[in-house]
């Protein structure tokens, strides 16, 4: 795990202490527990060091706070018990990314310590300098692929500066996701958002809609009206579709651009425009020019700053991480969620998808209607979602990237294990048997063979060897690999 292998705990309580070692440790991170008073004297690990570090409400909360922001910018922060970021001061609200709330559950130490490793490689790309939270600039963009960390890298690029940008990509991949983030986090995120289809809007209404017109333009022009250009000043006009937009209307919007002026339908008077336009096509906009279809000199300009989203299958490693934000999601609107078998979430990351993120979507929420609160096995998923693994390269990388994603947090649907009871519970017996589960899911997906699964759970063979004797579970070594117990 590299340096996301180490949790640091600044807490006095002592029950709180070991609840907190319990879960990290069961998860797979290491801790290091200090109490919040001198620590920095008595730690023997760099700070930098750790994934994250934990600090407990105390008298000295805030003291605490202000030498870890001192000391350790670049060390997220996760503050266990109730704590109102909203007044601390800019730089340490950006550190601090979340709190962990009572009773301690699972799921939720899964998700921010999701948000941790997006942090970190935040700090590592130079891309936490914003006035807000920094996790939030990716909202809705849940992934740590290699496609999802350059587009994040290209958005980080341009999210301060005022300039036309063209997102390109499939229908669903996210574009107007993308779109949304730089308005909200640009010079302009006190002006409003205006996305427009243009592929939705028929040709005749779409002048309308985007410059407005004046009192009897046309027949029906009954009282004056403001475009959608008029209605984005300050803000930002995002044109989905632009490859749909006649050229006429193209012609206009040139002016806009140019000009940063334009005249409502049946007026007269020039308006002055101060608004940001981005663009999204799914369509290749350089073909469409060589077809006479859209004009050349637009073209250049709204491709001042071109950024492509990827398509979900480019990064099926991210989909239990995807997956589990959605359901996250889910529960804060107080849905019933659903979990998913390995051998589901190892059949969705070799799926195609073809409706990229809207289709994911759509799949979760149908699921978590058809089978609230229960587990999804690969029989529960529609029949198309089923793909058989084969033996070619590329669908070995997409279990290795699957793997990856798991150990790094991506526990799709594992937050609805984390619903403690009304009379309350044993938590040590909980995560023995989750434990338990989880061994002899491993066990039986690599078909017995003990040093694979011990492989798989990321422990040494022998450490899993005992884990098996102390459970009972050597029954389930077949005769074939009577040797691997050896």
């Amino acid at each position: 795990m590299g340096d996301s292998s180490r949790v640091l705990l600044l807490e006095d309580d002592q029950q709180q202490r070991q609840q907190l070692r319990t879960i990290f440790e069961f998860i797979g991170y290491d801790t290091v527990i200090l109490c919040s008073g001198g620590w920095e004297t008595r730690i023997g690990v760099a700070p930098e060091g750790c994934l994250a570090v934990v600090v407990g409400r105390s008298s000295r909360t805030m003291d605490v706070l202000r030498q870890l922001n001192r000391q350790c910018p670049g060390l997220p922060i996760l503050v266990n018990g109730t704590f109102d970021t909203g007044t601390l001061p800019g730089n340490l609200k950006r550190q601090v990314i979340g709190t962990l709330s009572q009773p301690l559950a699972y799921g939720q130490i899964v998700s921010v310590l999701h948000l941790a490793q997006i942090y970190r490689l935040q700090c590592r790309q130079g891309q936490v300098l914003l006035e807000n939270s920094s996790v939030s600039l990716f909202r809705g963009l849940v992934g740590n692929s290699r496609a999802v960390r350059h587009l994040r890298a290209l958005m980080s690029q341009v999210v301060d500066k005022d300039v036309e940008i063209l997102v390109t990509g499939e229908s669903g991949a996210g574009k107007a996701v993308v779109a949304h983030n730089l308005h909200c986090h640009s010079s302009r995120k006190t002006g409003l958002f205006v996305p427009v289809s243009c592929a939705a809007i028929p040709e005749d209404l779409l002048e309308s809609e985007l410059f407005g017109h004046e009192k009897g333009a046309f027949k029906g022009a009954i009282a004056e009206r403001k475009g959608r250009v008029e209605l984005a000043e300050g803000g930002t006009l995002f044109l989905d579709e632009v490859g749909s937009m006649p050229l006429a209307i193209q012609l206009k919007l040139l002016r806009v651009l140019e000009e940063k002026k334009f005249e409502r339908i049946g007026g007269s008077v020039s308006i002055n425009s101060n608004v940001r336009v981005m663009a999204g096509s799914r369509c290749d906009l350089e073909a469409l020019v060589a077809q006479g279809r859209f004009r050349e000199d637009l073209y250049y300009r709204l491709n001042l700053f071109p950024i492509e989203v990827p398509p979900l299958r480019q990064r099926p490693s991210d989909i239990p991480l995807i997956i589990n934000d959605i359901l996250n999601r889910m529960a804060c609107e107080k849905r019933s969620g659903v979990r998913f078998h390995s051998s589901a979430m190892l059949s969705l990351c070799r799926y195609g998808w073809p409706g990229n993120l809207r289709e994911l979507v759509n799949l979760v929420e149908r699921l978590a209607v058809m089978y609230p609160m229960s587990i999804v096995g690969i029989d529960e998923l529609p029949e198309r979602f089923r793909v058989e693994e084969s033996a070619g390269e590329g669908d070995a990388g997409r279990v290795s990237s699957f793997s990856g994603a798991m150990q790094s947090g991506g526990l799709g649907g594992l937050d609805e294990l984390a619903v403690l009871p009304v009379d309350g519970m044993d938590l040590k017996q909980f995560l023995a048997d989750l434990e338990r589960r989880l061994i002899r899911q491993a066990l039986d997906d690599c078909g017995n063979v003990v040093a694979r699964a011990a492989d798989r759970l990321r422990i040494r063979r022998t450490t899993l060897v005992e884990k098996m004797r102390k459970y009972g579970l050597n029954r389930y070594e077949s005769a074939d690999n009577s040797s691997s117990l050896s």
